[in-house]
């Protein structure tokens, strides 16, 4: 029972950080560093429950990826720039320090100072997951952006780990290419599981654990195991249930990662004053992912907001900074600091997010002119055309909406999805669909100018639907949407946020499977 100690006080920590309109994992970070006053808890058993969260929290990133996107220059290039840059000055302002004879500063030599660079090079995955998901934005276009950099990002860490233990992968590493013919293999196994909830969930966490243990059996990073494991399963039709099942164990045990960073290290005045100089720091490196998205041809609307919830240091930087006080390269009283700004960006970076749109409103006109004159083609304004009736979201459930209307409706019907597969198989259909991310208000602040009338919201995720009425309903009063849900608690919310009518599909279909039996026997009598 010893190991269950922190979840009383991280319940109330996290109860009354939403109750001040803060994320619940700022209340976890400063629980932390409660619990590490306290010294009732011991930090080596939440490390290790940290740890399982994060496995699985990367293990679900890959079940949502598309490595395709990594590809884009935007993300590979964007990356590398940024960190390279973020090193050379976060690290030669360091150093200047250091030789300008400042105590707290003693002893860093050029290397340190450049290490200490890297460390705070990295964003928090974490962070920008539970973000991004909490506002119901994972899909949209900014979303993708930031967890592609951040998955670039890991990588980098990854080659560091292997650079800083002194060995290279076993040669037993190049066996992993067999995971490539495997995939089938893995698949397969996915659909014996079936719908099964219990399976599913065994299946994942098998598969998360099983893609460290491999890994890290050869000397590569084991976290990095789990997101490839999960990318190769992304493409299954079942991968969204999987994830949608492990959501729960993933987010508790995320809990005991946000404590265990509160834990990591007593504090001093001097690493107080020296975190707080790097969180300082950390509006340098959202102005600079500012510029380089721009540069790459981003909307500054995206640029904007994946910069933002990239505005803090990270998880890895913990990591690097531990085994760099390994190494005997860095002092402790340095792991603490970035611990402590890690936990002080997070803090300040949460309700910057959460009103993110409408900081970018008051920014939007000096934001704009760092455009660049030629846009992504996949980040450009969609175009609505004669649409009088909009399908957001052509899934299952959209597109059997679609294909219902269209008979009647087909010359004002329109489609609206952000997976350029489903869009290319619509458009193969000889469908009316278009690429575009309903979480742009830049997309229905202009329908009052349009023909459009109706939405209907297919959305597959019930934040996801959530988060697409606080845009239509700040955008647009007169926007009629109608929605459905999966459960009736969700239907009160959706009526709540602004829709003009919402269905449980659950109940509907038992409505209209009543009705066809109804139907039959009516017309046996007749007959």
């Amino acid at each position: 029972m010893d190991d269950l100690l922190w979840i009383a006080p991280a319940l109330i920590a996290g109860i009354a950080a939403a109750r001040v309109g803060l994320p619940p994992m700022v209340g976890y970070l400063l629980c932390g560093f409660v619990l590490n006053f306290s010294g009732v808890y011991s930090h080596d058993r939440l490390t290790s429950i940290g740890d399982l969260g994060v496995t699985l929290l990367l293990f679900t990133i890959g079940l949502k990826l598309d490595l395709r996107s990594l590809l884009r220059p935007v993300i590979w290039a964007g990356t590398t720039l940024h960190t390279v840059i973020v090193i050379a000055v976060i690290g030669t302002l360091l150093y200047w320090m250091s030789l300008a004879g400042i105590q707290a500063f003693a002893g860093i030599d050029i290397g340190t100072a450049m290490l200490i660079g890297f460390a705070l090079s990295f964003s928090s995955t974490v962070f920008a997951v539970k973000t991004l998901e909490d506002k119901g934005e994972y899909q949209s276009k900014y979303g993708q952006v930031a967890i592609g950099v951040l998955i670039m990002q890991d990588i980098f860490a990854v080659v560091f780990l292997a650079a800083s233990t002194g060995k290279l992968p076993s040669v037993w590493a190049l066996g992993l290419l067999l995971l490539v013919p495997m995939r089938y293999l893995l698949m397969q196994l996915l659909n014996r599981a079936g719908h099964s909830g219990e399976l599913q969930i065994l299946y994942g966490i098998a598969l998360a654990l099983g893609g460290y243990a491999l890994f890290e059996a050869v000397d590569v990073k084991g976290d990095l195991g789990a997101l490839i494991i999960g990318a190769m399963l992304a493409s299954h039709p079942l991968a969204g249930d999987v994830s949608k099942r492990l959501l729960g164990f993933k987010d508790l045990l995320l809990v005991g990662f946000f404590l265990s960073i509160g834990m990591s290290g007593d504090l001093t005045v001097s690493a107080v004053l020296i975190a707080l100089l790097l969180a300082v720091l950390v509006v340098f490196k959202v102005a600079l992912f500012f510029v380089l998205f721009t540069r790459f041809k981003l909307r500054a609307r995206t640029a904007t907001l994946s910069s933002l919830t990239l505005a803090n240091y990270s998880e890895f930087g913990l990591i690097v900074g531990a085994i760099a006080v390994s190494n005997a390269w860095l002092t402790e009283d340095w792991l603490v600091t970035i611990a402590l700004a890690l936990t002080i960006t997070i803090i300040v970076a949460a309700p910057f997010n959460m009103i993110a749109n409408r900081l970018y409103d008051r920014l939007r006109a000096t934001a704009s002119r760092f455009e660049t004159k030629s846009l992504l083609p996949e980040d450009e304004p969609v175009d609505l055309g004669d649409a009088k009736i909009a399908v957001i979201g052509m899934g299952r459930l959209g597109t059997g909406v679609y294909k219902h209307l269209a008979p009647d409706y087909g010359n004002i019907l329109i489609g609206i999805d952000i997976d350029p597969d489903i869009i290319d198989a619509h458009k193969a259909a000889g469908r009316n669909v278009v690429l575009a991310d309903v979480t742009d208000d830049y997309l229905w602040e202009n329908t009052d100018t349009t023909n459009l009338e109706v939405g209907i919201l297919a959305l597959h995720d019930h934040q996801g639907n959530l988060g697409f009425f606080n845009h239509v309903r700040e955008r647009n009063q007169g926007a009629k949407v109608f929605a459905v849900a999966r459960h009736e608690d969700e239907v009160a919310e959706l009526v709540d946020a602004g829709a003009a009518a919402a269905w449980n599909m659950y109940s509907e279909a038992g409505v209209g499977l009543a009705s066809e039996v109804i139907s039959y026997y009516k017309n046996r009598d007749n007959s």
